[in-house]
C-alpha cells in the first residue's frame, strides 16, 4: 500500500524519534514503529536499548541469516547482539523501568491527548471514535495488550511516542480527550507521527516540524486540539 501524499513512512519516523537519543542512554522501544529506532542511531553514539524480557545493549535488526531467535524485541523481530550485551531476569528488567533507569521509553499509542494523556491498549470490546462498541474479533487484529507500557509511563524519565496521525479510517488519533482506556496520564512529552513533530507543554501542543509539503494547516485539520505553531516551525530534520 502506498502512503498518502505528504506522509512519511514508518522507517523515516523511527529515523526522526532516533534523534532524540544522546550518547549514554538507555532506551526502551515499544512494538511497531518504535522497534524500529534501534536502526538509526547517530554515527559515534552509544545508545543502550532495554528489553523488559531481560537483555540491555542489543543493536539494529538482524536479517533472518544472522537472527538468533533468542534475541528478539517488543516485535517480536530479531536483534543483533552487541559488546557488553547483558541478560538479567525479568523481574530485574522491570526494576531497572520502575526504579527510574530509562532515559526515554518509545511507545506507540491509539490516541495521545492535548494534555499527554497515553491510550496504547485494549482488551476485549472496544469502542470506535463514534462511542461504538466494536468487537476486535470483527477486525482481524489482536488487541494491543497492556505489556510493560503502565510500568514505562510511569517509570522513564521520557516519554516519547510514535504512531500514525490518524486511524485507517481518518479519524484523529491526537485528540482532545481520550476514548480508549487510559495507560498513563499526563506522561507523554513528544509526538512524532507521519506527519508531524508536536510537543506537550504546559500552554498546549506545539507543532514544531512538518512533515515535507505538509503546511500546519494540512495538520491542523486531522488534529483535534488546537495546536500552536510554533515561531520556528521548520520541516522534519533526520
Amino acid at each position: 500500500m502506498s502512503m498518502p501524499e505528504g506522509r512519511m513512512d514508518e522507517q523515516t519516523i523511527a529515523m526522526r524519534v532516533a534523534r532524540e537519543f544522546q550518547d549514554g542512554m538507555v532506551v526502551n522501544l515499544g512494538g511497531g514503529i518504535p522497534s524500529l529506532a534501534c536502526n538509526f542511531v547517530a554515527e559515534g553514539r552509544d545508545v543502550f536499548f532495554h528489553t523488559e524480557n531481560g537483555a540491555l545493549g542489543y543493536g539494529g535488526t538482524a536479517s533472518l541469516e544472522e537472527a538468533d531467535w533468542d534475541l528478539f524485541n517488543a516485535s517480536f523481530q530479531p536483534v543483533t547482539p552487541l559488546p557488553g550485551m547483558s541478560f538479567f531476569s525479568h523481574d530485574e528488567a522491570f526494576a531497572m523501568i520502575r526504579g527510574g533507569h530509562i532515559d526515554i521509553s518509545v511507545l506507540g499509542a491509539l490516541e495521545v491527548s492535548e494534555k499527554g494523556d497515553l491510550a496504547n491498549w485494549a482488551i476485549g470490546n472496544m469502542k470506535d471514535h463514534n462511542g461504538n462498541v466494536v468487537a476486535w474479533i470483527k477486525t482481524g487484529r489482536f488487541p494491543p495488550a497492556i505489556g510493560g507500557a503502565m510500568d514505562l509511563a510511569a517509570g522513564a524519565k521520557r516519554i516519547i511516542v510514535a504512531m500514525t496521525h490518524t486511524t485507517r479510517d481518518g479519524s484523529p488519533k491526537v485528540v482532545k480527550k481520550c476514548k480508549y482506556e487510559i495507560t498513563a496520564r499526563k506522561c507523554v512529552s513528544l509526538i512524532v507521527t507521519d506527519m508531524a513533530v508536536i510537543e506537550v507543554t504546559p500552554e498546549g501542543l506545539v507543532l514544531k516540524e512538518a512533515a515535507p509539503g505538509l503546511t500546519p494547516d494540512d495538520i491542523q485539520a486531522v488534529t483535534e486540539p488546537e495546536l500552536i505553531v510554533a515561531d520556528d516551525l521548520k520541516e522534519v530534520e533526520l
